[in-house]
């Protein structure tokens, strides 16, 4: 294992940052893996699980069976980390911008639409090679702005010419769930049987520009646009995992997602290892467009009436809001067939806050499909 530092806002009277990343195996030998943790710096079980991923693939590098190349970043966001307001953890947003550390990456497709005009050809893995090349110069050429821009191109930099991207996240309480690309709803299968996920959400395009896409959504974008005599291939696989809620920090599931995690990576030849029986899915993969979010009706008392992974159907009462002062309970109905996969942490809401969220099988929302 190498252990390299990536110095992140370096002008001088202001404050430094240090992100560092773990590199196991041969670069260009083999497929590539790129895997980080806690891009959004406050949702810690990802910083565990990254934890164990790198014991295990320490072992695995030291017996030589990382057969390709596997990037480990396990703290992804040092800026956020460091924002702390009144004791609390405050590692979503960039609070100099605003800006969700998880949005508004550089989106290539644009540039390399125009770079790689005349210069494919018949061959999909030449083209592919191709793809990677003017793909890491795109990346190279974005000019940032501030620290978190900074930020932003070293994590994409490291991970735009991988074959496998996993986004290592959690919501506020959840079941496991996934985020990825329509086109690659069959290669991340076995990924959701292995890590047991609740829901597998998919679109082509979800809104706001965040990190799996920037890796992922180039390659079906530039297939589309240069057509079938130019063949392109699916040249990554990018997931966000969702590693259930902000509190589930626990050694046992660390471990279990771990071992998921790199049992999917031996399966696509990155690592060997020997393979556990795939167990059987949870669910089918279904449209981000299908995910209904649901409000608080009034302020007051949050009671919810259901658990996280239930299927719920339409019409079913989810929640009730309870106001202490009028005495009024107010419903939170599902309007849609789906399971409740993810909820909010807070009891008490004002009126129109988020409550939770159902994955249903039939989409219906347009526009920017992620929340903030």
């Amino acid at each position: 294992m190498q252990q390299k530092s990536h110095p992140i806002a370096t002008e001088d009277n202001v404050a430094r940052y240090q992100l560092a990343s773990l590199h196991f195996g041969t670069p260009g030998r083999g497929r590539k893996a790129y895997v980080q943790a806690s891009l959004h710096a406050d949702e810690v079980p990802a910083m565990l699980v990254a934890h164990c991923l790198r014991q295990e693939l320490e072992k695995l590098d030291a017996a030589g069976k990382v057969k390709g190349e596997v990037i480990l970043v396990p703290v992804a966001n040092p800026i956020g980390l460091s924002q702390v307001i009144h004791g609390a953890p405050f590692g979503r947003f960039d609070l100099a911008t605003g800006v969700n550390f998880n949005r508004s990456y550089k989106h290539v497709a644009d540039d390399l639409k125009v770079s790689l005009q005349g210069k494919l050809g018949p061959d999909a893995a030449a083209n592919a090679a191709l793809v990677r090349e003017h793909a890491r110069r795109s990346v190279a050429s974005w000019v940032p702005k501030n620290a978190t821009e900074e930020l932003k191109k070293t994590l994409l930099g490291m991970a735009i010419d991988a074959d496998v991207m996993l986004d290592l996240h959690c919501d506020n309480e959840a079941v496991l769930h996934l985020y990825t690309g329509t086109p690659l709803a069959d290669d991340v299968k076995p990924l959701a049987a292995l890590l047991q996920a609740h829901a597998v959400l998919l679109a082509k395009e979800s809104g706001g520009e965040p990190f799996d896409e920037a890796c992922s959504r180039v390659w079906w974008e530039l297939a589309e646009h240069f057509g079938a005599a130019t063949p392109i291939p699916m040249g990554c696989i990018g997931v966000t995992v969702e590693l259930r809620g902000e509190n589930d920090v626990r050694y046992h599931l660390a471990e279990k997602d771990a071992r998921a995690l790199l049992q999917y990576l031996a399966r696509l030849g990155i690592v060997e290892m020997e393979h556990d029986p795939l167990p059987a899915p949870l669910c089918a993969p279904t449209p981000l467009e299908g995910v209904e979010p649901l409000h608080a009706p009034q302020s007051g008392v949050l009671v919810f009436l259901k658990n996280l992974g239930d299927r719920v159907a339409a019409g079913d009462t989810v929640a009730e809001i309870v106001n202490p002062v009028s005495g009024r309970t107010m419903p939170v109905k599902a309007s849609q067939d789906g399971i409740l996969f993810a909820s909010t942490a807070h009891r008490h809401l004002v009126k129109g806050m988020h409550v939770c969220k159902i994955a249903g099988a039939q989409g219906y929302r347009t526009g920017n499909l992620l929340t903030a």
